[in-house]
């Protein structure tokens, strides 16, 4: 059918299906800014302005706009004159991943069109369809606060970003700093003291890649259109457990338009591990592209690729399959049990810790002597915990686009996060050499944890290789809560021995770990869980053990914090509970036994790892493997001063003694994120010189919204002299970019930085030769500063002209540099994080009033993209502590498919928030340590304890839903009043 639309000013007459999507119609017509993100108009994603008014498009037909005007985020600006909108995102800093960018600055420009000086609820209120899982919400609010003054024609302030020391200045994030003087601040020298660390180090400057992001252009593996493209659709279990006795794919094959259906008969039975990871991969080899069993609802059975969506949704249903049911296991407890169902009977798996005992994997440390500890010890508190099963809820579905290229090579665009990970994993389930495959990864639609693994890109490529024809393979939202990664439940159980003084002498934490179907990243997790929590106290006798336990539910992946938001619920709340018993105000029992500097670094003692800084060097001496410094003491004193810790706290008691309705209460929790020295990140950069004095960055780190390729850009041009947007950073390409282990590009930057800033030596030391020999100067005279290397005698040349004689003078060269960096970094990353409620006993609600959050994280190389990934993980631990969580019934079918049934945060639940960037001593100007992975950890401890302290009541077990509450409110009368409950 024709529909004429009027599309961002312009009349198009387009040919439409009767039954096609809005959405759908869009994107084929080249408006990549409105995305695919959960297919129920929940997400806000695919909003487009229908007469000036915020719509969903994946919920509207086509025909329902005909005569209609269409506004997309493509029409409201242009990279030449963008909207003070664009600008004010751009400005605040609140771009990150970019995939929700668009549906929320159209949400925004329909609010304003409306309501020129709206209120911060107006705003919240327009923007609540609109969801983001990287920010916090609250700096895209002032974002609309900002561009609706300039609108009205007012001056506005510059944005305020805090500092080091606890400090506050005034940035103007479009503009240099106006004096080189003028400098940031370390926390030891907060007291007026200062010190010159970099140029471009520091600063606040814009995202690199934001503005391409707020106009629209196709940034993402989605965006774009091939010829012959063929669409894929998976065939899911209905089943927990099951053998597929028969399948029958005949009527599916004979469908018009149906060109490749794919089941377990079809391809070669190779095991492997999805999770994208080192090599030899340490994970669980249980996994099949297709399999004739299946072991979850949702596990994949066959796979149809056709002509069109519609016509591979219709040939799922022809496909006939008899399975003959399992017995199914949920509970990892009763998974341990004798007699318990077997998920990995086959022989072909291997690396499996106990396939007879369902254990996928198991981590075991021990140190001193515990038990005669405990034997000793004047107090003993113990307790069970447990944090429930999450998906990671990132805005991008996971996505593969598969063809040929000319060279009959098979080139793969993927939302994955480990483009080299994937290559080598396809090469062994394909049969292609390396050489033969290409994965291009441009920019990720947010990953958390969920695109570290191989999802889509094994089915879609092996369809291409089926049918010779470009495939695309995308999950929709409700096959991302059935059949991607999810962040495992864990019990965790806690035993401490003290001292009635408060000391620890023992500590033993058992934690029980769902790794669902296979075991993906069963090792990681059993590590992490341990690892980024019984760090914080050490003492002279541990025990840890981590067991990663098959069920029939969807395999866990890893995610944000790697196991810190698990181990950390457990201990942080347990501390508070030991301080009840002991009388002592929780602040002085954290004192008394936190780590402290010259303590051994728990990164070397946890894992038993005889640390090599780089390959064939000596391990680590006792002095290196100390901990030289602890940020813990200055971020526990910002919390308790911001919160005005002793008298809420008392304040908080009293309120609940006098019985009124709204407990008002206060909670703290500290945090440690540890690297794993065992395990070192191989980094490397390609820096090449261009002819106008512009230099191309090469790398294979993911760009998923955490800032680390502005951050990368910002390293290279502090050493070149340039401002960041000359470094031109380019997205992971296995052809192009050089190789690089890590699949996390917060946690992996510090070796990333190390190479960039090395490759970027080089490069400035070959220009400085070259202009030496132009201006008949030795080198080490020549200084190389604001695009121009300058002879004493004041002779100069620009970096332009350098580059045109080196390329194209008397002794041509390319000047270029590759370098790589495999030293992980060992100074942890500290945090405190403390939460003010208010709660509703009668209804169970928990109001959030503030949190406040103080990272001490090496040098801030980006303060504003620093604040950003630290609100943004601070939004996404309150929605794991109060509302996340996934629910199956009795058959093991998940009940929580869409962004309805499944909450998270928006910008109507956001609270007061202030986050505080401690700097360290300044010695080391790389010590540049991941701040994103630890800005959630804490906040579900510290959210437990505030509800503990406003209702007297203790909360175990997350999220801390009203029912819950009321639940725990409930025993505890009963208990009170000696009734049975």
């Amino acid at each position: 059918m024709e529909l004429e639309l009027r599309i961002n000013g312009v009349i198009k007459s387009l040919d439409v299906a009767p039954n096609e999507l809005l959405l759908n119609v869009l994107r084929r017509e080249g408006y990549f800014s409105v995305k695919h993100g959960c297919d129920h108009g929940h997400c806000g994603a695919c909003t487009v302005l229908i007469d000036g008014l915020p719509r969903p498009s994946c919920i509207m037909l086509a025909m329902q706009a005909a005569g209609a005007t269409l506004t997309t985020v493509e029409g409201l600006g242009s990279f030449r004159r963008l909207h003070p909108l664009q600008e004010a995102f751009i400005d605040a800093g609140v771009v990150h991943c970019g995939f929700c960018a668009p549906g929320m600055l159209l949400s925004a420009y329909a609010l304003l069109q409306r309501n020129s000086n709206p209120s911060e609820e107006e705003i919240r209120e327009a923007l609540a369809g609109n969801l983001c899982r990287c920010s916090g919400y609250n700096r895209i609010v002032q974002a609309v606060q900002r561009a609706a003054a300039l609108l009205r024609g007012e001056d506005i302030e510059p944005l305020s970003i805090p500092d080091s020391g606890a400090r506050t200045r005034p940035w103007d994030l479009g503009r240099a700093l106006p004096e080189p003087s003028e400098q940031r601040q370390t926390a030891e020298q907060a007291g007026g003291g200062v010190q010159r660390i970099h140029v471009m180090m520091g600063r606040p400057e814009r995202q690199i890649d934001a503005i391409k992001l707020v106009t629209g252009k196709p940034a993402f593996a989605d965006d774009c259109t091939l010829p012959g493209l063929l669409h894929a659709r998976l065939l899911t279990s209905p089943h927990a457990h099951a053998i597929i006795r028969e399948i029958d794919t005949t009527e599916a094959r004979a469908l018009p338009g149906v060109h490749a259906v794919l089941t377990y008969k079809d391809i070669p039975r190779i095991p492997y591990t999805s999770a994208g990871q080192s090599w030899p991969e340490p994970e669980p080899h249980d996994q099949y592209s297709l399999d004739y069993i299946v072991r979850y609802v949702g596990d994949r059975v066959a796979v149809v690729a056709a002509e069109s969506a519609e016509i591979a949704e219709q040939a799922l249903k022809l496909i006939k399959v008899d399975y003959e049911p399992l017995p199914a296991v949920f509970d990892p407890r009763q998974a341990l049990e004798p007699g318990a169902p077997r998920l990995h009977p086959e022989p072909e798996s291997y690396r499996i810790y106990d396939a007879d005992r369902n254990i996928a994997a198991r981590v075991q440390y021990e140190q001193g002597n515990v038990e005669r500890a405990f034997a000793s010890a004047e107090l003993i508190v113990e307790g069970e915990y447990i944090v429930p099963q999450i998906q990671h809820t990132a805005l991008e579905n996971h996505v593969a686009i598969t063809y040929w290229d000319e060279d009959e090579r098979l080139v793969v665009r993927t939302s994955s996060e480990v483009p080299y990970h994937v290559r080598r994993i396809l090469a062994s389930l394909t049969g292609l050499a390396p050489r033969r495959i290409r994965v291009i990864a441009p920019r990720v639609g947010g990953g958390f944890g969920a695109k570290h693994d191989l999802i889509v890109e094994d089915l879609c490529a092996l369809l291409t290789l089926a049918t010779d024809r470009p495939v695309r393979l995308e999950y929709s939202r409700a096959d991302e809560f059935r059949s991607s990664r999810v962040v495992p439940s864990q019990i965790i159980r806690l035993k401490t021995g003290l001292r009635q003084d408060g000391t620890i002498i023992a500590n033993q934490m058992l934690a029980l770990i769902n790794t669902g179907a296979y075991g993906s990243h069963a090792n990681t997790l059993a590590l992490g869980t341990g690892l980024n929590s019984l760090a914080l106290y050490p003492c002279p006798n541990v025990r840890y053990s981590a067991q990663a336990v098959y069920t029939n539910l969807p395999p866990a992946g890893t995610f944000r914090s790697k196991g810190a938001t698990a181990g950390l619920f457990a201990l942080e709340s347990h501390m508070d509970e030991i301080a009840r018993r002991l009388g002592m105000d929780p602040l002085v029992l954290r004192r008394k036994n936190w780590l402290k500097e010259g303590d051994a670094n728990p990164a070397f003692v946890l894992t038993g790892a005889g640390y090599q800084s780089s390959p064939g060097s000596a391990p680590a001496s006792t002095a290196e493997r100390r901990l030289k410094h602890c940020g813990l003491p200055y971020c526990l004193q910002v919390v308790e001063e911001q919160l005005n810790w002793r008298e809420k706290r008392r304040s908080g008691r009293g309120s609940s003694r006098q019985g009124g309705r709204i407990q008002r209460g206060v909670g703290l929790a500290l945090a440690v994120h540890l690297p794993d020295p065992r395990q070192p990140s191989l980094s490397s950069a390609t820096l090449k010189l261009n002819e106008d004095g512009s230099f191309n960055l090469l790398l294979s780190l993911p760009e998923n919204g955490t800032g680390s390729h502005t951050i990368l850009a910002q390293i290279a041009a502090d050493v070149l002299g340039v401002r960041p947007e000359d470094i031109l950073v380019h997205a992971p390409d296995t052809d192009c970019t050089p190789f690089e282990t890590s699949s996390d590009p917060s946690s992996s930057l510090y070796a990333c930085v190390h190479a960039v800033r090395q490759a970027a030596e080089q490069v400035r030391h070959q220009l400085l030769a070259t202009a030496a020999r132009l201006l008949k100067v030795p080198a080490e005279n020549l200084t190389l500063a604001d695009y121009t290397i300058t002879a004493p005698n004041g002779q100069s040349l620009s970096l332009s002209q350098t580059a045109l004689q080196a390329l194209y003078g008397e002794q041509p060269r390319q000047i270029s540099a590759t370098t790589s960096w495999n030293e992980a970094c060992t100074t942890p990353t500290f945090a405190a994080q403390g939460v003010e409620v208010e709660v509703d006993t009668e209804t169970g609600g928990i109001h959030v009033l503030k949190v406040v959050t103080a990272v001490d994280g090496g040098h801030i190389v980006n303060p504003v993209i620093a604040e950003g990934q630290i609100e943004g993980g601070i939004a996404q631990g309150l929605s794991y502590s109060l509302c996340e969580e996934m629910v199956y019934d009795q058959q093991g079918n998940v009940l929580t498919t869409n962004l309805s049934d499944y909450r998270i945060l928006s910008t109507r639940d956001m609270p007061e928030t202030s986050i505080v960037l401690m700097e360290g001593d300044g010695a080391d100007p790389l010590d540049i340590r991941d701040i994103g992975e630890i800005a959630i950890a804490a906040i579900a401890p510290a959210l437990a304890n505030a509800v503990a302290d406003a209702t007297g009541v203790r909360l175990r077990q997350l999220p801390l839903t009203p029912e819950r509450v009321l639940r725990a409110l409930y025993l505890a009368r009963q208990q009170a009043t000696g009734r049975p409950s």
